[in-house]
């Protein structure tokens, strides 16, 4: 059997923790900073946990981080 492939995008953009969640960026801190409100951008700091339906998504692109 050939080696299963993970996904480039994937593999530079989600890491997976040692209980089997997917860890991200937090959305939305890449540019317009000027019009978020203070709270937000402190709220955004940091990583999350990504949500159970887009993480299964994730680790379906990510075979051997499972």
């Amino acid at each position: 059997m050939p080696k299963m492939k993970t996904k480039s995008s994937c593999k530079k953009r989600f890491k997976v923790s040692a209980t089997g969640k997917v860890i991200t960026a937090q959305a939305g801190k890449r540019h317009g900073m000027i019009k978020r409100h203070k709270k937000f951008i402190r709220n955004a700091r940091g990583t999350t946990v990504m949500s159970a339906p887009d993480a299964k998504i994730v680790k379906s692109m990510m075979p051997y981080d499972r």
